[in-house]
């Protein structure tokens, strides 16, 4: 038999939102690259999870999820953000949750359509169907005429059907030697990753509305002997809503930042000091100018 050689390439994680990308992604890197909630729209950035093998190197982009409302210059980012990530990739996945198509998942083919790339079907969150045999006639449905390179039902969240995924994808990618180190696991800074872990405190924690309303930008990120001295800033459009994240004698936002702390000092394995703030910009998810300041630079 002829020895397996090594093989690298980029997947595009693509789908509509709150389907599981970013759990997926995670789950197959072995680490927490992409901050998640029950909130749609959680991811905004691409990020690059990277998932390394003995038998090759998956590249995983992870992307905002395609959604149809564009009512503000966000949203529209968001959208280019994922259609974006579609350029030059080796494969990619369409992420859908198991049992359920919307019109969503129709934009999301058609985007993956345009790419012409070979495309995994997931269907996620398998766990949660309880009858399974209604799954052979839904993909039947809705992968008879979309050429995909192969079906996997599977879990992200309690990591089943990882294996055989895996496989599948290396199968579609160049041989090639890896592109990064066995230990890195993205290309996002520690700078980019701890606003991130902020930002996910307020989606885990504050109600249907601020979370879409806020943003954070670090302000600072020294990084003394041993441990990290970050000051960040939690910018919200409304000052309603800088009085809902502060809560009540600035009880909300010190839980907010301790939380934050916390997942912070486990993903970087070292001792953090973090100083947050929250102030107001009136406006700002429909500013191009802000959005560029905050990070969200046109893909």
């Amino acid at each position: 038999m002829a020895e397996a050689r090594y093989r690298t390439g980029t997947v595009a994680v693509i789908g509509r939102p709150n389907v599981g990308k970013s759990t997926l992604v995670n789950a197959l890197v072995g680490a927490r690259v992409s901050i998640v909630s029950p909130k749609a729209q959680t991811t905004r950035h691409r990020l690059l999870g990277i998932a390394t093998s003995p038998e090759g190197q998956l590249l995983l982009v992870d992307t905002p999820g395609i959604h149809r409302v564009e009512k503000r210059a966000i949203n529209r980012y968001m959208n280019r953000a994922a259609r974006g990530a579609l350029d030059g990739v080796d494969a990619a996945l369409l992420v859908i949750e198991a049992g359920r198509w919307t019109d969503e998942d129709d934009l999301a083919l058609a985007a993956l359509k345009g790419a012409n790339v070979p495309t995994v079907l997931v269907l996620n969150k398998v766990d949660r169907v309880k009858d399974k045999a209604t799954l052979l006639p839904f993909i039947a449905r809705h992968a008879k005429d979309a050429g995909f390179a192969s079906v996997h039902p599977l879990s992200a969240l309690k990591r089943k059907g990882l294996e055989a995924l895996t496989a599948d994808l290396l199968a579609l990618l160049p041989e090639s030697a890896p592109h990064y180190e066995p230990d890195e696991i993205t290309d996002r800074s520690q700078r980019f990753l701890a606003a991130e872990l902020l930002r996910e405190q307020l989606m885990l924690r504050l109600g249907d509305e601020v979370p879409y309303s806020a943003t954070v930008a670090i302000d600072s990120f020294v990084e003394e002997g041993a441990m990290f001295r970050i000051a960040a800033t939690i910018w919200v459009e409304r000052e309603g809503q800088k009085a809902i994240v502060v809560g009540k004698a600035g009880e909300g936002i010190k839980q907010i930042a301790r939380a934050a702390r916390e997942n912070m000092e486990r993903l970087f394995g070292c001792k953090v000091f973090l100083e947050t703030w929250c102030r107001v910009r009136e406006g700002w998810a429909d500013d191009v100018a802000a959005l560029r300041q905050f990070g969200y630079d046109d893909p």
